[in-house]
């Protein structure tokens, strides 16, 4: 919620029971539209020791479960 998002996970990560997100503007899909880059910050929660859930909160602007797929790829880093 105040920026610098990566950084401030890495040094907190150990005092998180959940993480979750929702995009800016307009809490729509995960995609170049959004203010945050979910594939870096997914990616940084990968590589911490964290294995709690992440929950995204978006409203898909077309077809949700197409929306759903693409949310999917973005974030798995597994």
């Amino acid at each position: 919620m105040q920026g610098d998002v990566i950084r401030t996970l890495r040094e907190t990560i150990d005092y998180v029971g959940h993480i979750h997100t929702a995009g800016n503007p307009g809490r729509n899909e995960i995609d170049d539209t959004q203010e945050l880059n979910y594939r870096g910050i997914c990616r940084a929660i990968a590589a911490t020791a964290y294995d709690g859930y992440v929950g995204h909160e978006f409203l898909p602007v077309g077809d949700p479960v197409q929306a759903l797929r693409q949310a999917f790829r973005t974030c798995d880093q597994g």
